[in-house]
C-alpha cells in the first residue's frame, strides 16, 4: 500500500526512524556515561527527531494542506497511546536523574539530561494532541472546535488548542462542540495538570536544590 493510501504511514514512518536511532545513541552515550544514562539519552534523541521532522513538516500547512493530511499525519489510537505513555515514563526517569544529581551536586550532566527529558516529554504530549485534534476535526464533515474566524484551521491552529490547554489545562477563545473532541480535551487535561503539578514542580525544585 502507497504512503498516499495508508492514513498512518507518515506518523508510523517517523516513530520508527526517531526509535530506532534513539535507540542507536542511547546505546553509544551508554559506553562512555553508564548505562543509567541510555534510555534517558535514547528517549531525548528519539523525540528530538520526531518533534523535528513533525514540526519541519506541518507547520507550513495552511488550511487546505491541513485538510488532506491531516488524518495520514495522525497516528493510530494504539500508537498515541504508546507514545504518551513513554512520554510519561521518560519525564518520570527525567526526574530520577534530577534527583540523582541533587544528592550529588557535582553530577550537572544528569541535571541537564533530566531537565531536557521532561521538556521532551511535555512538548511531545501536546503535538501528539495536535495531531489528534486536526484529525478529528477533518474526519468526516469538518467542525467540533469553533476557531471563532471565517477561514478554516491549519495544524498551527490546532496546535494554539494543544498547547494552550497544555498550559493553561483549559481552552481559551475556543468552543469544543464535539463528544469526540471533547473527551481528547479531557484526557489531555488531566495528562497536562499531572505532568504540570507533580513532574514540573519537582523538576524545578531539584534544579533548585542542584544549584544551591
Amino acid at each position: 500500500m502507497s504512503a498516499s493510501r495508508d492514513p498512518h504511514g507518515l506518523a508510523g514512518r517517523r516513530l520508527v526512524v526517531a526509535g530506532v536511532l534513539g535507540l542507536l545513541a542511547g546505546v553509544l552515550a551508554a559506553v562512555p556515561l553508564g548505562w543509567q544514562f541510555g534510555p534517558v539519552v535514547t528517549w531525548l534523541v528519539g523525540s528530538v527527531l520526531y518533534l523535528s521532522w513533525t514540526w519541519i513538516a506541518i507547520g507550513p500547512m495552511d488550511a487546505a494542506t491541513t485538510r488532506r493530511r491531516a488524518t495520514r499525519e495522525d497516528p493510530t489510537v494504539g500508537t498515541s497511546h504508546l507514545v504518551l505513555i513513554i512520554a510519561a515514563v521518560a519525564s518520570l526517569v527525567g526526574v530520577a536523574l534530577l534527583m540523582v544529581a541533587s544528592n550529588h551536586h557535582q553530577d550537572l550532566l544528569a541535571g541537564v539530561l533530566g531537565v531536557l527529558s521532561v521538556v521532551a516529554s511535555w512538548t511531545t504530549i501536546h503535538t501528539v494532541y495536535t495531531l489528534g485534534y486536526a484529525a478529528a476535526y477533518y474526519s468526516g464533515k469538518p467542525g467540533g472546535i469553533d476557531f471563532n474566524q471565517q477561514e478554516p484551521p491549519a495544524y498551527l491552529d490546532f496546535a494554539y488548542v494543544a498547547f494552550t490547554l497544555g498550559m493553561t489545562y483549559q481552552v481559551s477563545d475556543t468552543t469544543i462542540s464535539d463528544g469526540v473532541i471533547r473527551r481528547m480535551v479531557l484526557r489531555q487535561s488531566l495528562i497536562a495538570y499531572l505532568l504540570g503539578a507533580v513532574v514540573i514542580a519537582t523538576t524545578v525544585n531539584l534544579v533548585i536544590a542542584l544549584l544551591g
